[in-house]
Protein backbone atom coordinates (compact mmCIF):
# COMPACT_ATOMS: atom_id res chain seq x y z
CA UNK A 1 0.00 0.00 0.00
CA UNK A 2 1.35 3.39 -1.11
CA UNK A 3 1.28 6.05 1.50
CA UNK A 4 0.75 9.73 0.39
CA UNK A 5 3.52 12.64 -0.14
CA UNK A 6 2.90 13.53 3.06
CA UNK A 7 6.13 13.10 4.03
CA UNK A 8 8.21 14.92 1.39
CA UNK A 9 6.52 18.04 2.01
CA UNK A 10 8.63 21.01 3.28
CA UNK A 11 6.64 23.95 4.99
CA UNK A 12 8.88 27.22 3.38
CA UNK A 13 8.90 30.09 6.06
CA UNK A 14 8.09 33.49 5.42
CA UNK A 15 11.57 34.75 4.63
CA UNK A 16 12.04 32.92 1.37
CA UNK A 17 8.38 34.02 -0.28
CA UNK A 18 10.01 37.36 0.54
CA UNK A 19 13.48 37.31 -1.21
CA UNK A 20 11.75 35.30 -4.19
CA UNK A 21 9.02 38.44 -4.69
CA UNK A 22 11.96 40.94 -4.72
CA UNK A 23 14.52 38.76 -7.22
CA UNK A 24 11.47 38.52 -9.57
CA UNK A 25 10.90 42.35 -9.17
CA UNK A 26 14.21 43.89 -9.98
CA UNK A 27 14.63 41.09 -12.80
CA UNK A 28 11.08 42.61 -13.96
CA UNK A 29 12.53 46.85 -13.31
CA UNK A 30 16.10 45.58 -15.57
CA UNK A 31 13.71 44.36 -18.46
CA UNK A 32 11.85 47.14 -18.59
CA UNK A 33 14.76 49.51 -18.33
CA UNK A 34 16.72 47.84 -21.08
CA UNK A 35 12.96 47.49 -23.39
CA UNK A 36 13.03 51.46 -22.69
CA UNK A 37 16.75 51.96 -23.59
CA UNK A 38 16.34 50.13 -26.40
CA UNK A 39 13.04 51.70 -27.80
CA UNK A 40 14.60 54.75 -27.45
CA UNK A 41 17.70 54.14 -29.36
CA UNK A 42 15.83 53.15 -32.05
CA UNK A 43 13.53 56.11 -32.35
CA UNK A 44 16.25 58.45 -31.86
CA UNK A 45 19.21 56.75 -34.14
CA UNK A 46 17.70 55.07 -36.91
CA UNK A 47 20.78 55.56 -39.23
CA UNK A 48 23.85 54.54 -38.43
CA UNK A 49 27.54 55.72 -40.13
CA UNK A 50 30.89 54.22 -40.38
CA UNK A 51 32.99 57.34 -38.12
CA UNK A 52 35.95 56.96 -40.93
CA UNK A 53 33.71 57.99 -43.38
CA UNK A 54 33.03 61.50 -41.69
CA UNK A 55 35.13 64.68 -41.53
CA UNK A 56 34.90 65.55 -37.70
CA UNK A 57 36.62 68.62 -36.33
CA UNK A 58 36.56 70.81 -32.65
CA UNK A 59 35.39 73.87 -32.34
CA UNK A 60 38.33 76.64 -31.00
CA UNK A 61 38.73 80.16 -29.79
CA UNK A 62 41.18 81.90 -32.39
CA UNK A 63 41.96 84.91 -34.87
CA UNK A 64 39.57 84.20 -38.11
CA UNK A 65 40.89 85.75 -41.70
CA UNK A 66 37.68 86.33 -44.05
CA UNK A 67 39.23 86.27 -47.45
CA UNK A 68 37.65 85.40 -50.97
CA UNK A 69 39.17 82.48 -52.86
CA UNK A 70 40.26 83.45 -56.39
CA UNK A 71 42.25 82.01 -59.40
CA UNK A 72 44.57 83.46 -61.96
CA UNK A 73 47.07 84.29 -63.90
CA UNK A 74 50.37 86.03 -63.86
CA UNK A 75 51.22 88.89 -66.69
CA UNK A 76 53.45 91.40 -67.75
CA UNK A 77 52.72 94.46 -65.81
CA UNK A 78 54.77 96.44 -69.11
CA UNK A 79 53.59 94.68 -72.14
CA UNK A 80 54.21 96.90 -74.98
CA UNK A 81 53.56 96.57 -78.44
CA UNK A 82 55.15 97.94 -81.37
CA UNK A 83 53.16 100.14 -84.21
CA UNK A 84 54.45 100.93 -87.71
CA UNK A 85 54.87 104.74 -87.78
CA UNK A 86 54.44 104.95 -91.80
CA UNK A 87 52.63 103.14 -94.12
CA UNK A 88 55.47 100.31 -95.80
CA UNK A 89 57.05 96.97 -96.13
CA UNK A 90 58.07 95.61 -92.81
CA UNK A 91 61.43 93.66 -92.68
CA UNK A 92 61.24 91.98 -89.22
CA UNK A 93 64.47 92.22 -87.15
CA UNK A 94 63.76 89.35 -84.59
CA UNK A 95 61.51 86.12 -84.08
CA UNK A 96 58.81 85.30 -81.29
CA UNK A 97 60.68 84.43 -78.17
CA UNK A 98 63.71 86.04 -78.66
CA UNK A 99 65.41 87.90 -76.28
CA UNK A 100 65.62 91.73 -76.65
CA UNK A 101 67.65 94.82 -75.14
CA UNK A 102 66.28 98.70 -74.98
CA UNK A 103 67.11 100.64 -78.32
CA UNK A 104 67.96 97.38 -79.80
CA UNK A 105 66.65 97.06 -83.85
CA UNK A 106 63.90 94.29 -83.82
CA UNK A 107 61.73 95.61 -87.41
CA UNK A 108 62.41 98.10 -90.31
CA UNK A 109 59.37 99.96 -92.35
CA UNK A 110 60.50 100.93 -96.23
CA UNK A 111 58.64 103.70 -97.18
CA UNK A 112 59.68 105.32 -100.44
CA UNK A 113 56.91 107.89 -100.39
CA UNK A 114 58.56 109.54 -97.25
CA UNK A 115 61.98 108.75 -98.85
CA UNK A 116 60.73 110.72 -101.53
CA UNK A 117 59.28 113.52 -99.33
CA UNK A 118 62.47 113.74 -97.41
CA UNK A 119 64.83 114.34 -100.76
CA UNK A 120 62.42 116.61 -101.73
CA UNK A 121 61.99 119.18 -99.01
CA UNK A 122 66.49 118.54 -98.30
CA UNK A 123 66.60 120.43 -101.77
CA UNK A 124 64.11 122.82 -101.06
CA UNK A 125 66.59 123.58 -97.82
CA UNK A 126 69.42 123.82 -100.21
CA UNK A 127 67.63 125.98 -102.42
CA UNK A 128 66.78 128.50 -99.33
CA UNK A 129 69.91 128.56 -98.30
CA UNK A 130 71.24 129.80 -101.43
CA UNK A 131 69.04 132.57 -101.37
CA UNK A 132 70.23 133.03 -97.35
CA UNK A 133 73.63 133.71 -98.70
CA UNK A 134 72.60 135.75 -101.78
CA UNK A 135 70.55 137.92 -99.47
CA UNK A 136 73.48 138.22 -97.46
CA UNK A 137 75.77 139.49 -100.35
CA UNK A 138 72.87 141.94 -101.52
CA UNK A 139 72.78 143.66 -98.03
CA UNK A 140 76.15 144.02 -97.94
CA UNK A 141 76.06 145.93 -102.05
CA UNK A 142 73.54 148.17 -101.52
CA UNK A 143 74.84 149.26 -97.63
CA UNK A 144 78.20 149.74 -98.97
CA UNK A 145 76.72 152.01 -101.88
CA UNK A 146 74.75 153.54 -99.84
CA UNK A 147 77.15 154.43 -97.14
CA UNK A 148 79.32 155.45 -100.13
CA UNK A 149 76.10 158.13 -100.67
CA UNK A 150 76.40 159.72 -97.72
CA UNK A 151 80.27 159.79 -97.19
CA UNK A 152 79.96 161.87 -100.60
CA UNK A 153 77.29 164.03 -99.18
CA UNK A 154 79.84 164.80 -95.84
CA UNK A 155 82.48 165.59 -97.93
CA UNK A 156 80.29 167.87 -100.22
CA UNK A 157 79.07 169.59 -96.90
CA UNK A 158 82.35 169.81 -95.90
CA UNK A 159 83.32 171.42 -98.90
CA UNK A 160 80.17 174.24 -98.71
CA UNK A 161 80.90 174.89 -95.18
CA UNK A 162 84.68 175.64 -96.65
CA UNK A 163 83.14 177.72 -99.53
CA UNK A 164 81.00 179.87 -97.36
CA UNK A 165 83.75 180.50 -94.62
CA UNK A 166 85.97 181.57 -97.34
CA UNK A 167 82.69 183.88 -98.56
CA UNK A 168 82.03 185.48 -95.16
CA UNK A 169 85.71 186.20 -95.02
CA UNK A 170 86.15 187.79 -98.58
CA UNK A 171 82.94 189.88 -97.89
CA UNK A 172 84.70 191.69 -95.38
CA UNK A 173 87.38 193.01 -97.99
CA UNK A 174 85.06 193.51 -100.62
CA UNK A 175 86.88 191.25 -102.58
CA UNK A 176 83.38 189.29 -103.48
CA UNK A 177 79.77 190.85 -104.14
CA UNK A 178 76.96 190.41 -102.24
CA UNK A 179 75.49 187.40 -104.58
CA UNK A 180 78.77 185.22 -104.48
CA UNK A 181 78.23 185.44 -100.59
CA UNK A 182 74.84 184.31 -101.11
CA UNK A 183 75.29 181.60 -103.35
CA UNK A 184 78.16 179.92 -101.13
CA UNK A 185 75.36 180.44 -97.87
CA UNK A 186 72.84 178.88 -100.03
CA UNK A 187 75.08 176.09 -101.32
CA UNK A 188 76.47 175.36 -97.31
CA UNK A 189 72.42 174.79 -96.69
CA UNK A 190 71.70 172.12 -99.96
CA UNK A 191 75.15 170.42 -98.85
CA UNK A 192 73.62 170.41 -95.19
CA UNK A 193 70.06 168.48 -96.56
CA UNK A 194 71.71 166.16 -99.08
CA UNK A 195 73.81 164.73 -96.50
CA UNK A 196 71.00 164.80 -93.93
CA UNK A 197 68.75 162.73 -96.64
CA UNK A 198 71.97 160.52 -97.43
CA UNK A 199 71.92 159.71 -93.59
CA UNK A 200 68.50 158.68 -93.21
CA UNK A 201 68.26 156.92 -96.41
CA UNK A 202 71.42 154.71 -94.98
CA UNK A 203 69.84 154.35 -92.00
CA UNK A 204 65.82 152.96 -93.78
CA UNK A 205 67.36 150.74 -96.25
CA UNK A 206 69.66 149.01 -93.57
CA UNK A 207 66.43 148.42 -91.50
CA UNK A 208 65.17 147.42 -94.60
CA UNK A 209 67.71 144.58 -95.50
CA UNK A 210 67.77 143.50 -92.23
CA UNK A 211 63.94 143.13 -92.37
CA UNK A 212 64.83 140.70 -95.23
CA UNK A 213 67.45 139.31 -94.35
CA UNK A 214 65.82 137.96 -91.35
CA UNK A 215 62.29 137.13 -93.60
CA UNK A 216 64.45 135.05 -95.45
CA UNK A 217 66.06 133.20 -92.20
CA UNK A 218 62.53 132.75 -91.05
CA UNK A 219 61.59 130.77 -94.22
CA UNK A 220 64.68 129.32 -93.89
CA UNK A 221 64.65 128.16 -90.64
CA UNK A 222 61.43 126.59 -91.01
CA UNK A 223 62.49 124.63 -94.06
CA UNK A 224 64.89 123.58 -91.72
CA UNK A 225 61.88 122.39 -89.18
CA UNK A 226 60.15 120.47 -92.07
CA UNK A 227 63.20 118.25 -92.47
CA UNK A 228 64.08 117.50 -89.33
CA UNK A 229 60.40 116.41 -89.07
CA UNK A 230 60.77 114.22 -92.14
CA UNK A 231 63.90 113.12 -90.89
CA UNK A 232 63.12 111.85 -87.48
CA UNK A 233 59.61 110.00 -89.48
CA UNK A 234 62.30 107.99 -90.87
CA UNK A 235 64.11 107.15 -88.13
CA UNK A 236 61.66 105.89 -86.82
CA UNK A 237 61.14 103.64 -89.44
CA UNK A 238 63.88 101.62 -87.76
CA UNK A 239 62.13 100.20 -84.99
CA UNK A 240 63.81 99.51 -81.45
CA UNK A 241 62.47 97.79 -78.47
CA UNK A 242 61.28 100.05 -76.01
CA UNK A 243 61.56 97.37 -73.27
CA UNK A 244 64.52 94.45 -72.04
CA UNK A 245 62.53 91.42 -71.91
CA UNK A 246 61.66 89.30 -75.41
CA UNK A 247 59.67 88.86 -78.14
CA UNK A 248 56.01 87.90 -77.44
CA UNK A 249 53.45 87.70 -80.35
CA UNK A 250 54.01 88.73 -84.30
CA UNK A 251 51.49 90.81 -85.39
CA UNK A 252 52.35 90.63 -89.04
CA UNK A 253 54.94 88.80 -91.57
CA UNK A 254 58.04 89.03 -93.15
CA UNK A 255 58.29 92.04 -96.08
CA UNK A 256 54.30 92.32 -95.44
CA UNK A 257 52.50 95.59 -96.08
CA UNK A 258 51.68 97.63 -93.14
CA UNK A 259 49.77 100.65 -92.98
CA UNK A 260 50.36 103.58 -90.58
CA UNK A 261 49.64 102.62 -86.80
CA UNK A 262 49.42 99.16 -87.47
CA UNK A 263 50.70 96.75 -85.03
CA UNK A 264 53.66 94.97 -85.77
CA UNK A 265 54.60 92.70 -82.67
CA UNK A 266 54.58 92.52 -78.38
CA UNK A 267 57.46 92.77 -76.28
CA UNK A 268 57.24 91.41 -72.41
CA UNK A 269 59.26 92.99 -69.91
CA UNK A 270 60.40 89.80 -67.34
CA UNK A 271 61.31 92.56 -64.73
CA UNK A 272 57.70 93.34 -64.38
CA UNK A 273 54.94 91.20 -63.24
CA UNK A 274 51.42 91.48 -62.04
CA UNK A 275 48.37 88.90 -60.97
CA UNK A 276 45.18 88.80 -62.73
CA UNK A 277 42.19 87.55 -60.55
CA UNK A 278 39.27 86.90 -61.50
CA UNK A 279 36.48 87.35 -58.67
CA UNK A 280 32.73 85.86 -58.32
CA UNK A 281 30.30 89.52 -58.89
CA UNK A 282 28.51 88.00 -55.90
CA UNK A 283 31.39 88.92 -53.36
CA UNK A 284 33.15 91.73 -55.80
CA UNK A 285 31.48 94.85 -53.87
CA UNK A 286 32.89 93.89 -50.91
CA UNK A 287 37.03 93.97 -52.47
CA UNK A 288 38.54 97.84 -52.33
CA UNK A 289 42.24 98.97 -53.35
CA UNK A 290 45.34 98.19 -51.05
CA UNK A 291 43.60 94.73 -49.73
CA UNK A 292 46.51 92.06 -48.67
CA UNK A 293 46.90 88.99 -51.06
CA UNK A 294 48.27 85.88 -50.12
CA UNK A 295 49.34 83.94 -53.91
CA UNK A 296 50.26 79.87 -54.20
CA UNK A 297 52.70 80.49 -57.20
CA UNK A 298 54.55 77.09 -57.91
CA UNK A 299 54.86 76.16 -54.02
CA UNK A 300 55.68 79.62 -52.92
CA UNK A 301 53.48 81.97 -51.03
CA UNK A 302 53.40 85.57 -52.07
CA UNK A 303 52.03 88.44 -50.57
CA UNK A 304 50.63 91.27 -52.77
CA UNK A 305 48.35 94.13 -52.71
CA UNK A 306 45.22 94.70 -54.75
CA UNK A 307 45.99 97.75 -57.13
CA UNK A 308 43.37 97.67 -59.73
CA UNK A 309 39.47 96.62 -60.09
CA UNK A 310 37.78 96.67 -62.93
CA UNK A 311 34.67 98.45 -63.39
CA UNK A 312 32.99 95.51 -65.74
CA UNK A 313 31.75 92.57 -65.32
CA UNK A 314 32.44 89.67 -67.53
CA UNK A 315 31.09 85.88 -67.37
CA UNK A 316 29.90 86.78 -64.02
CA UNK A 317 33.66 87.30 -62.62
CA UNK A 318 35.32 90.90 -62.35
CA UNK A 319 38.89 91.20 -62.70
CA UNK A 320 41.29 92.75 -60.49
CA UNK A 321 45.06 93.09 -60.74
CA UNK A 322 47.68 92.71 -58.15
CA UNK A 323 50.93 94.01 -58.03
CA UNK A 324 53.80 92.26 -55.46
CA UNK A 325 57.49 92.57 -54.83
CA UNK A 326 59.36 91.93 -57.59
CA UNK A 327 62.25 89.87 -55.38
CA UNK A 328 59.76 87.67 -54.05
CA UNK A 329 59.72 85.50 -57.29
CA UNK A 330 61.58 83.36 -58.84
CA UNK A 331 60.95 81.47 -62.36
CA UNK A 332 57.54 82.50 -63.00
CA UNK A 333 56.25 82.81 -66.70
CA UNK A 334 53.63 84.51 -68.29
CA UNK A 335 50.31 83.28 -68.12
CA UNK A 336 51.38 80.70 -65.47
CA UNK A 337 48.54 79.82 -63.43
CA UNK A 338 48.31 80.46 -59.67
CA UNK A 339 45.93 80.39 -56.72
CA UNK A 340 45.27 83.10 -54.37
CA UNK A 341 42.96 84.78 -51.37
CA UNK A 342 41.76 87.71 -51.50
CA UNK A 343 42.49 88.75 -47.48
CA UNK A 344 39.12 91.28 -46.18
CA UNK A 345 39.02 90.94 -42.58
CA UNK A 346 40.97 89.79 -39.45
CA UNK A 347 38.40 89.16 -36.13
CA UNK A 348 40.06 88.21 -33.29
CA UNK A 349 38.94 85.68 -30.65
CA UNK A 350 36.26 84.07 -32.13
CA UNK A 351 34.58 80.51 -31.86
CA UNK A 352 35.51 78.87 -35.08
CA UNK A 353 35.43 75.33 -36.98
CA UNK A 354 37.08 73.85 -39.81
CA UNK A 355 35.78 74.35 -43.29
CA UNK A 356 33.55 71.74 -44.66
CA UNK A 357 30.76 70.82 -46.46
CA UNK A 358 27.99 70.69 -43.59
CA UNK A 359 27.40 74.56 -44.90
CA UNK A 360 25.52 73.58 -47.86
CA UNK A 361 22.44 72.83 -45.22
CA UNK A 362 22.11 76.30 -44.88
CA UNK A 363 24.73 77.21 -42.44
CA UNK A 364 21.74 76.19 -39.41
CA UNK A 365 22.25 73.18 -38.27
CA UNK A 366 24.98 71.39 -37.22
CA UNK A 367 25.24 67.42 -35.90
CA UNK A 368 27.33 67.72 -32.61
CA UNK A 369 29.27 64.34 -31.27
CA UNK A 370 28.97 63.05 -28.00
CA UNK A 371 30.87 59.65 -27.81
CA UNK A 372 29.10 57.62 -30.45
CA UNK A 373 25.93 59.37 -30.74
CA UNK A 374 25.85 62.65 -33.55
CA UNK A 375 22.84 65.03 -32.56
CA UNK A 376 21.17 67.18 -34.49
CA UNK A 377 21.27 70.79 -32.78
CA UNK A 378 20.55 74.79 -34.17
CA UNK A 379 23.47 76.99 -34.57
CA UNK A 380 24.41 80.33 -36.36
CA UNK A 381 27.45 80.86 -38.22
CA UNK A 382 28.93 84.19 -39.17
CA UNK A 383 32.10 85.60 -40.99
CA UNK A 384 33.49 82.55 -43.42
CA UNK A 385 37.01 82.03 -44.84
CA UNK A 386 38.55 79.59 -47.26
CA UNK A 387 39.56 76.94 -44.13
CA UNK A 388 36.94 78.76 -41.42
CA UNK A 389 33.35 79.29 -40.15
CA UNK A 390 33.00 81.38 -37.32
CA UNK A 391 30.15 80.03 -34.90
CA UNK A 392 27.89 82.24 -33.41
CA UNK A 393 25.41 80.41 -31.10
CA UNK A 394 24.87 76.72 -30.44
CA UNK A 395 28.04 75.52 -29.76
CA UNK A 396 31.16 75.64 -27.22
CA UNK A 397 34.79 75.73 -27.66
CA UNK A 398 35.83 72.20 -27.46
CA UNK A 399 32.76 70.50 -28.96
CA UNK A 400 33.00 68.17 -31.79
CA UNK A 401 30.88 68.55 -34.89
CA UNK A 402 30.39 67.13 -38.59
CA UNK A 403 31.85 68.85 -41.09
CA UNK A 404 31.19 66.73 -43.93
CA UNK A 405 28.07 66.69 -46.28
CA UNK A 406 24.63 65.84 -44.54
CA UNK A 407 22.75 64.40 -47.54
CA UNK A 408 23.13 61.36 -45.89
CA UNK A 409 21.18 61.71 -42.63
CA UNK A 410 19.95 65.12 -42.94
CA UNK A 411 16.49 64.19 -41.78
CA UNK A 412 17.72 62.24 -38.77
CA UNK A 413 17.65 63.83 -35.44
CA UNK A 414 20.63 61.08 -34.41
CA UNK A 415 22.77 59.18 -35.63
CA UNK A 416 24.64 56.27 -34.39
CA UNK A 417 28.69 56.03 -35.11
CA UNK A 418 30.10 52.89 -35.72
CA UNK A 419 34.01 52.29 -34.77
Amino acid sequence: MIKDTSGQDVELTSTSNTFRYWATAIVALLLVALSAHALINTTTTSKSIDRNTLQIATLEIGDLIRDISSNGRIVAANAPQLYSPEQGFVELKVKAGDRVTTGQLVAVVESPSLQNELQQQRSELASLEGELARKKLDTRRQTLLLTKQMELAEVDLQAANREERRAQASIVDNVISQIDLEKAIDDLARAKLNFKHAKQEVELAKDTLSFELESTRNTLARQNLVVEELERKTAELNIRATVDGVVGNLLTQQRALVSQNEALMTLVDLTAYEAELNVAESVASELSLGMSVEMNISGQKVMGVLSAISPEVTNREVTTRVRFNQGDLSGVRQNQQISARILLENKANVLKVRRGSFLQAGGFIAYKVEENIARKINIQTGATSMREVEILNGLNAGDQIIISNYDEFIDTEAVLLRN
